[in-house]
């Protein structure tokens, strides 16, 4: 194989380059996926640790750029070229049979935690949560303090008063947020393989930013799914989900309405206890008045007779 230069001039492909290449185009033709992931900044101890656990699902190949690009374009296929715009320094190819976005998970899952390093960016902001720190009173307090944190000592450690950004996203971390995390045992970047890009032999097609967290989906299916049963309940939307919660608070109403017609009933009888005892007393007060007004006029009777 040989291959023209920039300067116009034919240059040689070693045999090895060719067989290279050759396997890769095999594998992109023969393989239900084809995903570009990027391995930046992945220790080689930590590579060689999930290339192993990925054997019998996946396939990784990690070469140069020039190879990579000239085995899709070999491979004939239109749709993988689009796949050329994520290869990138620092990328793996890898090949295999299971679906693109159950591998892009699989690769997710075997990212792990890694310390913040100073002057890079913050993926989203960084907050410095509030609580207890095996920190003792010295450097660490004006430290915190450089960043805003305000603390307060309690049982000779550093207790954070309240939580603290320190870096926002899109940000550089500075030297000294970067060393207080590490100091605190704060790690809030991970590294691993980060998928970019995907190709579906079966669908023939390209999936972009196919970064699948199955934690989080998961997470946010729960809240998602426990907003629209308090939603339905209110509204009183019956259904197989619904059903039970609906009964426990008719239940609940019924016992309120009971609460309510006793509560007026006793009303209802203190009034008409208060009406009789007012009763009682007007018909004694009719009464005593009667017979006071008989006596009076039996008194004035008896003095006009003796008048006479």
């Amino acid at each position: 194989m040989k291959q023209k230069s920039k300067k116009g001039k034919e240059a040689h492909v070693s045999e090895k380059k060719k067989t290279l290449v050759s396997e890769l185009e095999n594998l992109i033709k023969s393989k239900k996926t084809i995903l570009i992931a990027s391995i930046k900044s992945i220790p080689g101890s930590q590579f060689q640790e999930i290339v192993k656990k990925l054997r019998g699902k996946a396939i990784v190949k990690v070469l140069k750029k020039g190879i990579m690009l000239r085995a899709i374009d070999g491979s004939g296929l239109i749709e993988v070229k689009k796949l050329k715009e994520q290869v990138k320094e620092s990328t793996a190819i890898l090949f295999s049979d299971i679906d693109s976005f159950d591998l892009a998970a699989e690769l997710i899952s075997k990212r792990s935690p890694s310390k913040a390093k100073s002057g890079q960016i913050a993926q989203s902001d960084i907050e410095i949560p509030s609580g207890p720190t095996d920190l003792v009173p010295g450097p660490a307090i004006s430290e915190l303090g450089a960043l805003g944190i305000q603390i307060q000592i309690e049982k000779g450690k550093i207790t954070i008063k309240e939580p603290k950004v320190i870096a926002k996203t899109g940000e550089k971390i500075s030297k000294t947020a970067a060393e207080m995390m590490t100091k605190l045992g704060i790690k809030p970047f991970s590294v691993g393989f980060m998928p970019l890009a995907a190709f579906d032999a079966t669908e023939g097609k390209i999936y972009f930013d196919i970064q699948i967290d199955k934690e989080k989906t998961a997470k946010d299916l729960k809240e998602s799914f426990s907003k629209a049963l308090g939603f339905a309940v209110s509204v009183s939307y019956a259904s197989e989900d619904t059903i039970k919660f609906l009964i426990q608070k008719a239940g609940r109403q019924e016992m309120a309405l009971e609460k309510i017609a006793v509560g007026a009933n006793e009303s209802r009888d203190v009034n008409e206890k208060k009406e009789g005892i007012k009763e009682v007393y007007i018909q004694k007060s009719e009464s005593i008045n009667g017979s006071s007004q008989e006596s009076n006029i039996q008194s004035k009777t008896q003095e006009e007779i003796k008048n006479e």
